[in-house]
This record gives structure tokens, sequence and C-alpha cells, in this order.
């Protein structure tokens, strides 16, 4: 029976594996190493989305809820009010929720499909970064113990945003400078925290994506990446989480469709181009926002790094044939 090998200790990984156990197709997970996000805002598509792939009607609905998002974006601009709906929980607990029974350690047979969604890939792809922003995550205690909500706001060299977890804490993200500069600059998230703790390290924050993001191989059968191993988003923008389920979910429909008898190469294309114009839709939303978040230096830098982005997106995309496939369900049916 054909089985598939899985790398990754993620949502993206753990939503494979559900899903193609479902399908009846034996899995194998390997877990590497890694570290925690202390914090993770799951929004209401996020958290649906998660449960329909594992069976979870009722997934989360005891947590209290984010009600509201205040933000203050541009110079000069006032503070905005808005409505808002997500749950904050750590990504060891989402994870809990998530990690898969039916998996083995390794097959009894070499698989015919490896999914990657975490590192080491197979050295033979391209990774294309977008930016240069290196963001920040610290513990802060807030001025209000009441509150739970979460804050965003543009400085002159970067962009700050604060949730609250509950009992008076919270996490601050600091994206283009050292977090002290970016509070010393704060009209607004300053106000909310009473004090900042340790910072939980630095990490990449530019739009990153890999090429290719499949392939089929003499030895090792055919692999694809997913999840963040495939690409990443601006924290800014769009939810990375519901972005990783969507990823998975046409990930385990491309291997379905090749086990099934479809051409390999035409369903690769089809996952290549799914998986490029969502990144390019993300980099549009990501301009619109650094666009208008102000008109320093580093903005215009990042803006013009985001505008190379798009056409790479424009010229990858012309490279694909029209779209001969879509999702129907969890399985993609061909278009007639």
């Amino acid at each position: 029976m054909k089985a598939v090998l899985i790398r990754g200790d993620g949502v993206a990984a753990y939503c494979c594996a559900h899903l193609l156990t479902q399908a009846g197709i034996p899995v194998a997970l390997e877990r590497p190493i890694r570290r925690r996000l202390p914090a993770i805002m799951l929004s209401e598509a996020a958290i649906h989305l998660i449960a329909d792939v594992v069976g979870q009607k009722n997934l989360f609905r005891d947590l209290p809820r984010i009600q509201s998002r205040t933000v203050v974006w541009g110079f000069g601009a006032e503070p905005i009010a808005l409505p808002h709906s997500a749950v904050v929980v750590s990504e060891e607990t989402l994870l809990d929720n998530l990690r898969p029974g039916a998996v083995c350690e390794e097959l009894a047979a070499p698989p015919e499909a490896r999914v990657f969604a975490s590192g080491p890939l197979p050295p033979v792809f391209e990774e294309k970064l977008f930016g240069s922003r290196i963001a920040h995550a610290s513990r802060v205690q807030l001025t209000n113990s009441e509150d739970l909500g979460c804050w965003m706001e543009s400085t002159d060299q970067g962009w700050l945003f604060l949730i609250g977890s509950g009992q008076g804490e919270g996490w601050l993200l600091s994206v283009g400078c050292q977090t002290n500069v970016n509070l010393g600059q704060s009209r607004l998230i300053a106000k909310q925290i009473e004090s900042v703790g340790e910072s939980s390290g630095a990490f990449p924050a530019s739009p990153r994506i890999i090429v290719p993001q499949c392939n089929s191989g003499a030895e090792g059968g055919h692999w694809l990446a997913c999840g963040t191993a495939a690409l990443a988003f601006d924290p800014l923008c769009g939810d990375g989480t519901a972005h990783a389920v969507r990823e998975a979910v046409l990930a385990t429909a491309v291997i379905r469709a090749i086990f099934a008898g479809e051409l390999a190469d035409q369903v690769f294309a089809h996952y290549e181009s799914r998986l490029t114009a969502g990144f390019k839709r993300h980099l549009v939303n990501c301009a619109d926002f650094y666009r208008t978040g102000g008109n320093g230096p580093w903005w215009t830098e990042q803006l013009e790094a985001l505008h190379c982005g798009l056409d790479w997106c424009s010229g990858r995309m012309s490279q694909f044939p029209a779209f001969r496939y879509r999702l129907n369900g969890y399985q993609l049916e061909a278009l007639v």
C-alpha cells in the first residue's frame, strides 16, 4: 500500500497526518525538535478549519474571546476600535488538540511521497525573501489586568502588536527595531504595558517562499513542501495558522490525486500555482499596510521589497498553465 512520510511538528504536519489517515493512507510522522511559540492568536476562520479537519466541533469554544482590536496606523492617526473575534492559546495547547494518533514512527517500506512541513528540505530548492524585517516577542504585564484584547500600532521605524492572554499578562511583538525603541515611539501600546519581560527571541518577519515547492525524484518518490517550509507570511497580515491548514488540505488532496492515477507533473503544477497565487495575495495585503504605515526610510525599503515580490509572483504565475483542478471537499477534481 502506498504510504507517506511527513516531516514536521506543527499545524501543517498534523493536519496532513489527519487528512491522509482519514483517507486510509498509511502515514509516518517524523518530528524534529524545536521551540514552541508562547502564544498564537486563532481567528474564527482558523478555529473552524482546524475543527473540521480533526472532527472537534467545539474546539476552543470554552476559551474567552478577544472581542476588540484597537489600531493606530499611520503618522498622526487616531485610535480606531474595531470588532474582533479570536482566542489566544500556546502552541503546545494547540498541538495537543491536533496531535494525530494513527501514525507510526517509521514505515515498513519506502514512502511513495514525502511531505516537508519542516526542514531540512531536499537540496534542490531556492528561497525567495522579500524584505528584511526582524521581529522580537516579549512577555509583558498589562496596566489593566482585566484587558483581553489586541492592539496594533505603527511607529517611525516599525510596528507593534500586543495581545492580552489573561490574568494581566500578554505578548508583545515588535517588528523593525528593538522593542524599547518601538515602545519609545508608541502613543497607544506603551500605555497598555506595565512592564516588559525578557524577549523570547528574534525571528525573520518578511514574506518568504521556496522554489520549487514540489517535485518528483527518482529516489524517494514524490515530495512537496507545506506550511512554513513552503512559504512564510508577514505576521502583520493574514492568519498564518489558517493558511497552514489550507496548505495541508491542498497538499493532501494533491497526494491523493497522484496516488489515484493523475499525472504528477500536472497536479504539482496546480499545487505550485495555487501556493504562488496565495502568496501574491498576501503580498498585496502587506503592501497596503506598508504603504500607509509610515513614510520614513524603513517603510519605503519594506514597500519596495514587497513590490519586487509582486513582480516575481507575476512572472512565476505566467509560467503555469490555467488551473486544471479544483478542490471538492478534501479531494481534487479535474475541471472539464
